[in-house]
């Protein structure tokens, strides 16, 4: 393995969604295809009032949300907040979260740190019902 690897988004990394026939949203995991030994990356972008189907939340990952373009709103739990271009949100792993984008859609960077062989993640599907 190389001491750096350049990837591209929108050229080199699969959008994820795209697969599961979501044209709402675009779903970029780049863990793998950086070679990254401690460091997730990944990037969404959300279509206008597009509001992420389930939560989710990590048993061990914290992560870090950049706020790259857009609007929209984050639920942290129980808790709704707004946010807007350069936000940094960071959020602990057992927190429940979950995107809704404004009118003018929204695009974020996702970064998480090292995880469990197989993944931590716990999709919650009934997250905006309760």
């Amino acid at each position: 393995m190389s001491d750096f690897t350049i990837k591209n988004f929108m050229d080199d990394i699969e959008d994820a969604a795209a697969k599961r026939g979501d044209s709402g949203i675009q779903a970029r995991f780049a863990r793998g295809q950086i070679e990254s030994q401690h460091l997730g990356v990944s990037h969404f972008t959300f279509g206008p009032n597009y509001r992420s189907p389930f939560g989710h939340r990590h048993r061990e990952q914290e992560e870090v949300y950049v706020i790259v373009s857009g609007s929209g709103r984050i639920r942290l739990g129980d808790e709704l907040r707004d946010l807007r271009p350069w936000d940094l949100i960071r959020v602990a792993p057992r927190v429940a979260r979950g995107f809704e984008a404004g009118p003018d859609g929204l695009e974020l960077i996702a970064i998480g740190n090292d995880r469990p062989e197989g993944g931590d993640g716990e999709m919650l599907p009934e997250f905006w019902d309760s």
